[in-house]
């Protein structure tokens, strides 16, 4: 299956599901900023990561948003307009 890239930021109210958010995103991407994680993801993957989610936030208090950057492989940088400090992605080593 082919890995897509989305970028993903959210907005929660409570510290508690916050951090609980914020662990689960931890282990599913890269932490780019505060809130906001870039996730190389395919079809079932992302379907979980929603489910968890989805259990995870209170639907009348947070709000989580998923942005479809496009193919994992390509380099998302120039989809990304930074102001300041400019977004460099981590280099990603596979060892088989």
């Amino acid at each position: 299956m082919a890995r897509k890239q989305f970028l993903i930021t959210y907005d929660v109210s409570d510290d508690k599901r916050r951090n609980s958010l914020f662990r689960t995103l931890t282990a599913n991407g890269d932490h780019v900023q505060f809130s906001v994680f870039l996730c190389a993801l395919n079809p079932m993957e992302l379907a979980g990561l929603r489910a968890v989610m989805n259990e995870t936030i209170n639907h009348r208090e947070d709000q989580v948003v998923i942005v479809d950057l496009g193919n994992a492989n390509s380099d998302a940088s120039p989809l990304l307009d930074c102001l300041g400090k400019r977004y460099n992605p981590p280099t990603r080593v596979q060892v088989i």
